[in-house]
């Protein structure tokens, strides 16, 4: 059932905390319990074959100090269920499904004991670029060539399905260019008292994957009130960093930052190389200096594990 939101989840859980702990891959996750994701619809396969694995990857992160789950719809459309034989129907069902999972991982995990003074954990629903549909590595791009009417056709169904899900907020997540996000923010406007934050994918620091410069998306989506944060994720961390203190000198907004482990990825071979180092320790410090830069919510995204999760919240809570 649709549950409206009277209040910004995000700014509630700020109002009373520095940070506000995101999660990590789920990817990674997945494929650490022995999931095969060599396919298009990467994490959302996993729907159609062992969901409860999906349920458990959200209570490790919970476990590990996550306040924030992202759900496993960042590649679960209808348009990329449909190439497997799926209805429209049944791709509904299971888009919905991946709030249920976060939500009911969410609900065993506060039901189990004493949490001290951390907030109860909230389900972000997230909403995948176009190019992550497209399965070419095209997020990192952003030149689609396609109109907003494209773009707004392919997003909708996705975005009311989480929504009546009743996830907590949407994430708008590796958004590659301008365009993509106004498309998004537009549609969000059809649901009033309904929050998404916006996160970006970059090409350098200074700049979303498309070449539009951080300042002017900010700039842009600063009006937008139900856009309840602002960001980036999916970017080596040293680039993240850069963006971190660009977007908090040009919004109002709480900045958001969930870089990758410190691989890079290879679009063509779908394969992550380097950086090994990154991905074995350090995100503790990372972490506090995403923070001094102006970030308010942190985490990881691919390659990331609820030990790094561990890291951050070991930061704030000891």
């Amino acid at each position: 059932m649709r549950r409206y939101q009277n209040e910004d989840p995000i700014a509630a859980i700020l109002s009373q905390h520095p940070v506000l702990i995101l999660d990590g891959a789920m990817a990674t996750e997945l494929e650490r319990h022995g999931c095969n994701l060599d396919d298009p619809l990467w994490s959302a396969r996993v729907l159609l074959e062992q969901p409860e694995l999906i349920r458990r990857v959200h209570e490790d992160y919970f476990r590990a100090g996550a306040d924030c789950a992202i759900t496993a719809s960042y590649q679960a459309t209808v348009e990329g269920f449909a190439a497997k034989g799926i209805d429209e129907t049944e791709a509904l069902a299971l888009i919905r499904q991946t709030v249920e999972l976060a939500a009911q991982a969410r609900d065993a995990f506060w039901s189990g004991g004493e949490h001290g003074q951390r907030p109860k954990p909230i389900v972000a629903a997230s909403v995948g670029p176009y190019g992550a549909y497209l399965a070419d590595g095209s997020e990192y791009v952003g030149h689609y060539g396609v109109s907003d009417e494209r773009l707004t056709e392919f997003h909708r169904p996705r975005i009311r399905a989480l929504i009546e899900a009743g996830a907590d907020l949407l994430a708008f997540e590796t958004i590659p260019s301008l365009q993509e996000a106004l498309v998004l923010a537009n549609l969000l406007d059809e649901y009033p008292g309904t929050f998404a934050w916006m996160s970006f994918s970059l090409r350098n620091g200074q700049e979303i994957s498309e070449g539009t410069p951080l300042e002017e998306c900010a700039r842009v989506l600063e009006d937008r009130l139900n856009i309840a944060a602002v960001g980036v994720n999916c970017a080596p961390s040293s680039a993240a960093a850069e963006a971190v203190a660009v977007l908090a000198a040009h919004t109002s907004k709480p900045v958001l930052v969930y870089p990758n482990s410190g691989e890079s990825y290879e679009a063509s071979t779908k394969t992550w190389h380097g950086g090994e180092a990154a991905a074995c320790g350090g995100f503790a410090d990372s972490a506090r200096a995403w923070h001094e830069a102006g970030a308010r919510l942190i985490g990881g995204c691919c390659r990331t594990t609820p030990e790094q999760i561990a890291q951050i919240a070991t930061v704030w809570r000891g």
